[in-house]
């Protein structure tokens, strides 16, 4: 073999190897690139998990601690839940969550395993949205009531209501029948018990013979409760104590004012139903006794609907003809008592009455605005303008 034939091999393996390296290099720097991708990329999965982990978590603490706190802290609502026997801590939250006392039965369900409390009590209870879980945990501990304590075991004296709508209200929310509350309203010996127990307020109501019904403006307007089992006795009972309680601060003013209790619940009662601001119910007082001091009649429409025992949108010159004392248009002085029960409002306007020389008012049908005059053509001036265009 000639010396050229041996050098060309050669020649050709020097040119191979540095092809060779090349190639290898090239794959060091692809597998260094991927290398340094991967961990990009774990490491851009772990910052986005540690990210998420740290959202969700932070989501979490405040859905729990807003769960934890009351539903609506500044409600004023009450509500009635009632707790079967038997009914389990998990059954208790649920039926908090469904009647819109807490925002989450789950977590109140969790929070109460952790604070380590039991002994819930079946009843009904009175709860609120703005009450705190540990509230609700206390109220549940104390127990509920055997009854249920919402409106319909609950009797509603309206301001201005008559006798006799607080007796269909009594109907309508205790076992006892209107005509049964009216008779006892009545009755001379449940009176005469009555005005022992509450000398201060009934000792004239007890003794009239001339009032349609003696207890009329003695039972004050107030929500009061009634359990099944309370007697009638009590029920009435119940309502004279909260006049009573409402009345006594006032006796003095009362004793120096120059009328009786009976007179000025008369004159309340009127102004209840005449006026609405505190100071229209003043110069409405004004007005009655301004007139009864010139023997006036007081000619309030409210006296002739008393008297006819109905409730109309018009009075007519024809109702104005009733044959009652009650009827204050054809008979001078205040009637024989109250015609419905007046609210303290309307006590004080009348036992505190403006000081003005009217004898005349007025009120704009559609605005409720009153006009007040000191004569009779002032007073058909203000009627034509206010009342008679409409």
């Amino acid at each position: 073999m000639s010396q050229n034939n041996q050098q060309e091999p050669q020649e050709q393996k020097k040119l191979i190897r540095p092809t060779l390296e090349k190639e290898a290099v090239d794959k060091m720097k692809i597998r260094k690139k991927e290398r340094s991708l991967v961990r990009k990329i774990v490491f851009a999965i772990v910052t986005i998990g540690i990210l998420l982990g740290v959202i969700v978590g932070f989501a979490g603490y405040k859905y729990i601690t807003d769960a934890l706190q009351p539903l609506e802290p500044e409600s004023t609502e009450v509500v009635e839940v009632e707790i079967p026997i038997g009914t389990s801590t998990k059954g208790i939250t649920q039926l908090l969550e469904e009647g819109s006392v807490i925002k989450n039965a789950t977590i109140f369900n969790y929070y109460i395993k952790t604070q380590n409390v039991s002994d819930f009590q079946a009843g009904f209870y009175e709860l609120s949205p703005s009450m705190s879980l540990d509230d609700i945990i206390a109220t549940l501990q104390a127990g509920g009531s055997p009854v249920p304590q919402s409106s319909d075991h609950k009797i509603i004296v309206r301001e201005g209501n008559t006798i006799e709508e607080i007796a269909a209200e009594v109907e309508e929310k205790t076992d006892f029948t209107a005509e049964e509350f009216l008779a006892k309203v009545n009755d001379a010996e449940f009176l005469a018990n009555a005005a022992a127990q509450y000398p201060g307020i009934l000792t004239e109501a007890s003794q009239r013979t001339d009032t349609r019904y003696r207890l009329e403006g003695y039972l004050y307007p107030a929500t009061y409760d009634y359990m099944t089992g309370n007697s009638l006795d009590e029920v009435i009972l119940q309502m004279l104590q909260k006049t009573n309680e409402v009345l006594t601060p006032y006796a003095e003013q009362i004793a120096s004012s120059g009328h009786t209790l009976h007179e000025i619940l008369t004159i309340a009662s009127l102004v209840e139903k005449e006026g609405v601001t505190p100071e229209d119910r003043a110069n409405i007082a004004g007005v009655f006794f301004n007139r009864l001091e010139i023997d006036m009649p007081i000619q309030s429409d409210i006296s002739i609907l008393y008297a006819l025992n109905e409730h109309k949108e018009l009075v007519t010159f024809e109702d104005l003809e009733i044959d009652s004392p009650y009827n204050l248009y054809k008979n001078t002085g205040m009637g024989p008592g109250p015609f419905n029960s007046p609210s303290e409002g309307s006590i004080q306007a009348t036992l505190s009455p403006a000081d003005t020389a009217y004898l005349y008012f007025v009120a704009d049908t559609e605005t409720g605005i009153v006009y007040f005059s000191e004569t009779y053509e002032e007073h058909l001036q203000l009627q034509s303008q206010y009342v008679d265009s409409e």
